[in-house]
């Protein structure tokens, strides 16, 4: 109960930031440009909180987190008094309101450089680039790669850390591109391996199973961390802190190969030795079954660290810092890179090589806001950065009730030297609100079905 209270709280902290950064854009540029903005509102329904400031302005906070809006003069909406109509936003040139308009999304680009630059600054301690055992058939196996090695570079570019190796694979593999890969091996030798990426498939889901490239996980005895409520787990008696010594007799003593163990296994009926404290108890468990990639997978509902001394995960990780200059050049990189790669992701997503499963709504969303913030403030961070460029991204796309719609309405306004009609417009917005539907609906059956899964 805890641990939801603590979810929802990072997540409305999280909206919260990203929807006054978003509205703030579009206040602060209706402003300079002289239009006169009535409402400035952080979410939807029924007001929480509300007072009118000096300039007028009626500041809002409403009930439903999702959005926001600012409410400016508009003859479309009612009466204008004919002393504000020069004030009016549907009396203003085109290139007005093309800027209000691109302000929202350039404030929360802006949002994620400023975030990604806090993070560089503080310092971020990750993983090193340093793999497990690619499976028997995988890429990385056929290309000889082995656990322990390290990959250092890719196509000449220094890696830190794995995740930074998790996004320039993905990157390459939308691309299509095969990479060369700087390796050094246990042994301290260093070579350069070939990585071919056709074929692969470049969700995310599935593309470092394909590859065969996973962190590298110590070897050691295995304990559980959590065992989440109504799963197989918790059903069989399992409790956090328990050890795995074995299952059906077998030891294994690599997390991977572990989670690989039981996947093979749906619905079968498994004998688990377990230490508890100073004694050997023995645990049965029907393992549950869920579809992945078109075929059923076990899964027994807890997840297991590697019990081994501190400093063997020290010797496993790095902080990456950047002085205080150069963190501010990094941080736009990063931003633009993460927009590319969210318009990439959206076209994959749109050709099917990309599963719709991988649209994510507001528990999952939750979800993520409570792990980050639970870590810390720079992961907290780097969760605000990536929805951040997410929002803006996704705001520009040409769909109607959306900023890039209305972007497109005042660029065609332009091209064509008069407004598109009013029915035309009507007509986009309809279709635009019928998108957004069915895309939150997407969004909820999706975490509803990841909540089942669990």
């Amino acid at each position: 109960m805890l641990e939801v209270a603590w979810s929802i709280a990072a997540f409305i902290v999280a909206i919260g930031v990203l929807i006054s950064f978003h509205e703030f854009g579009h206040f602060w540029v209706a402003r300079r440009l002289g239009v006169k903005v009535l409402r400035y509102s952080i979410g939807f329904g029924r007001a929480l909180w509300q007072k009118r400031g000096r300039d007028g302005v009626e500041y809002v906070i409403a009930a439903l987190p999702l959005g926001g809006y600012v409410k400016m003069l508009d003859e479309r909406e009612g009466d204008v008094p004919p002393e504000d109509l020069p004030r009016a936003f549907n009396r203003q040139k085109p290139w007005k309101r093309i800027a209000i308009v691109v302000a929202g999304p350039l404030a929360n680009f802006l949002l994620a450089v400023v975030a990604y630059w806090v993070v560089y600054v503080a310092g971020v301690t990750a993983q090193k680039p340093i793999i497990d055992e690619p499976a028997p058939g995988t890429l990385a196996a056929v290309a000889g790669l082995h656990e322990g090695d390290e990959i250092v570079a890719l196509d000449g570019e220094a890696l830190v850390t794995f995740q930074a190796l998790r996004t320039e694979l993905i990157e390459r593999a939308l691309n299509g591109e095969a990479v060369q890969l700087l390796v050094r091996a246990a042994s301290g030798a260093t070579r350069q391996q070939p990585l071919p990426l056709a074929g692969v498939r470049v969700d995310p889901e599935f593309l470092f199973d394909d590859l065969g490239l996973h962190p590298y996980t110590p070897t050691g005895p295995l304990a559980l961390v959590e065992v989440l409520p109504e799963t197989p787990a918790a059903q069989a008696g399992f409790a956090p802190g328990d050890r795995i010594l074995s299952q059906n007799g077998e030891q294994i003593d690599n997390i991977q190969r572990w989670r690989d163990w039981i996947a093979a296994r749906p619905g079968q009926l498994v004998e688990f030795d377990v230490q508890r404290g100073g004694a050997k108890v023995r645990l049965s468990a029907v393992l549950g079954a869920r579809e992945r990639d078109g075929r059923s997978v076990g899964y027994l509902g807890a997840s297991v660290r590697v019990d081994v001394p501190p400093a063997v995960w020290e010797n496993l990780t790095t902080e990456h810092r950047l002085s205080v200059w150069a963190a501010a050049p990094a941080a736009v990189v990063q931003t633009g890179r993460m927009s590319a790669l969210t318009l990439k992701m959206l076209y994959r997503m749109v050709l099917g090589d990309v599963s719709v499963k991988n649209v994510t709504g507001p528990i999952q969303i939750a979800q993520f806001a409570g792990y980050t913030a639970s870590i810390g403030l720079v992961s907290f961070l780097s969760f605000i950065a990536i929805m951040s460029v997410s929002l803006a991204v996704l705001n520009l796309l040409p769909v109607p009730v959306l900023d890039g719609g209305h972007l497109l309405y005042y660029v065609v306004e332009v091209v064509k030297g008069s407004p598109l009609s009013e029915r035309a417009q009507a007509v986009g917005q309809q279709v635009g609100l019928t998108l957004l539907i069915a895309l939150m609906g997407l969004a909820f059956y999706n975490d509803i079905l990841r909540l089942i899964n669990n």
